[in-house]
């Protein structure tokens, strides 16, 4: 069985609709695939339509932003309730942040390249959560840089001049407001270096006492060493291991089934899920 347990539609910054992604996941060859689109389930419904019609089993969930040590990171939520007030509440007001916050970055851009606020809303008509991809797609379509890599590179990286914060809760306060919305919350690539600081070892225990059910290990954002010290942490705390894609369509480099998530883990975490995996 070919399970992936992260992807992203244009309901966040991802370059497909979540039907598209589902289909994607069909062609790919998966059997399971979930939509985790950040601080949204917007794209629920549709992906589920479009998994009645491939023939693939869908995991509902969202990667929820959160915060630690000052350090961001996110947090993988499976089969949460999604009408849960504590989670919903957290969610809207980090959507909310993330758009003054875009805002904000557009404006201190727009001093230095060409590029306005018109721009960045051209390239996220679908999307509930406005970011810093979709600025990156508007700097490539005015020319300033040639991918969304090379805008982040330049442009977006968190030590630039064009950084600026937004809010997202602590990360053991998401953790239980997951827990409380009956979600299975799971830490997306915490070991990914390059992307910036990546939070100590004790985090993890502090998580895992708040509820914590497991770690994406397998991601292609963690060199061998990251991987290795990772599942050195699951095992110490008893965490499930997963591995997946962090699917964007054409936004990343990343593609479906490349890093998976073994059936045992999965079942592990529909057993703790509230609402159902969909599908036979």
């Amino acid at each position: 069985m070919r399970i992936d347990l992260h992807t992203h539609s244009t309901a966040s910054d991802g370059t497909e609709p979540p039907a598209a992604v589902v289909a994607a996941a069909a062609a790919a060859g998966l059997d399971v695939v979930a939509l985790t689109d950040h601080d949204t389930t917007v794209g629920w419904a549709e992906a589920a339509d479009a998994a009645v019609e491939h023939g693939v089993r869908l995991v509902r969930g969202t990667e929820v932003s959160a915060r630690s040590s000052g350090i961001s990171i996110h947090l993988l939520s499976y089969l949460q309730d999604p009408e849960h007030p504590a989670l919903t509440a957290e969610l809207e007001r980090t959507r909310h942040a993330r758009l003054h916050r875009a805002e904000a970055i557009v404006e201190l851009l727009a001093a230095d390249v060409p590029i306005t606020w018109q721009d960045v809303l051209d390239h996220s008509a679908d999307a509930v959560v406005v970011g810093r991809p979709h600025i990156a797609d508007a700097l490539v379509a005015r020319g300033v840089v040639p991918d969304r890599d090379a805008a982040f590179a330049r442009l977006l990286r968190a030590d630039g001049p064009y950084h600026v914060p937004h809010y997202a809760p602590a990360a053991a306060s998401a953790v239980r407001a997951i827990r409380a919305a009956g979600g299975v919350p799971v830490f997306a690539h915490p070991g990914a270096d390059a992307r910036g600081r990546v939070v100590p070892d004790a985090v993890f225990d502090e998580l895992a006492a708040a509820g914590l059910a497991g770690v994406e290990v397998h991601h292609r954002d963690h060199s061998p060493a990251q991987q290795d010290r990772l599942l050195a942490i699951a095992d110490r705390l008893g965490l499930l291991v997963t591995g997946s894609s962090d699917y964007h369509g054409d936004g990343k480099a990343n593609r479906l089934g490349e890093n998976l998530t073994e059936p045992h883990v999965l079942a592990a975490i529909e057993e703790q899920g509230t609402v159902p995996v969909l599908g036979g």
